[in-house]
């Protein structure tokens, strides 16, 4: 009967016309490192009284969240600082993969990429798979610390997220990295290998 709900929806992927999309360039690629491949998203995170924005930085690799971000608007600027906080703690990455949000389009955060002479790739339209490991941060945190609280506050909000991250890339192991942390699999690559004796 196409009878449902009217309340606001949160939209976090609407593609701005006129900016510029880039290809996808993930498909068959190999990624054997840390910061070979980052990714960002944004999801939406209920409140007691309405919801809030985060916008992570992952690494492809190791599954590892490099720096995050909570907004009350999608507003490019918390994505930005988001991957200004992972550049500079973490250097440039090759390849940065995003959806095709405005604010992934935008000048000002394509720009940030060219800039580090980094390569922008896109996923296509719907194509909600090719952004996976983001996706499964949303879900990881949202089972195990969002849906479990109703936040009253932003500020509650961005505390608690912000310990359940610090665990996610140091206490979670994940059956995907060999039950390694995030953290384990990032810093077990990094280690040069023993000379043999």
């Amino acid at each position: 009967m196409g009878i449902e709900a009217i309340y606001r929806k949160p939209n976090t992927s609407k593609p701005a016309p006129g900016h510029k999309v880039y290809p996808y360039l993930l498909r068959r690629l190999a990624v054997t490192q840390p910061n070979q491949v980052w990714a960002i998203d944004i999801t939406y995170i209920p409140m007691a009284r309405g919801f809030v924005y985060l916008a992570a930085v992952v690494d492809w690799f190791s599954r590892r969240m490099l720096a995050w971000r909570v907004s009350i608007s999608m507003d490019v600027s918390f994505c930005i600082e988001a991957l200004e906080e992972a550049l500079g703690k973490y250097g440039a990455p090759e390849i940065f993969n995003s959806d095709q949000a405005s604010q992934f389009t935008s000048m000002a955060f394509t720009g940030l990429l060219r800039d580090n002479g980094i390569a922008i790739s896109m996923d296509g339209r719907g194509a909600w798979r090719d952004n996976v490991f983001v996706e499964r941060l949303w879900r990881s945190i949202k089972y195990e610390e969002v849906y479990l609280r109703a936040y009253d506050a932003v500020s509650d909000a961005r505390t608690l997220i912000g310990k359940y991250l610090a665990f996610y890339n140091s206490g979670r192991p994940h059956s995907n990295l060999d039950r390694m942390t995030p953290d384990e699999a990032c810093f077990n690559a990094l280690m040069p290998i023993p000379a043999a004796a």
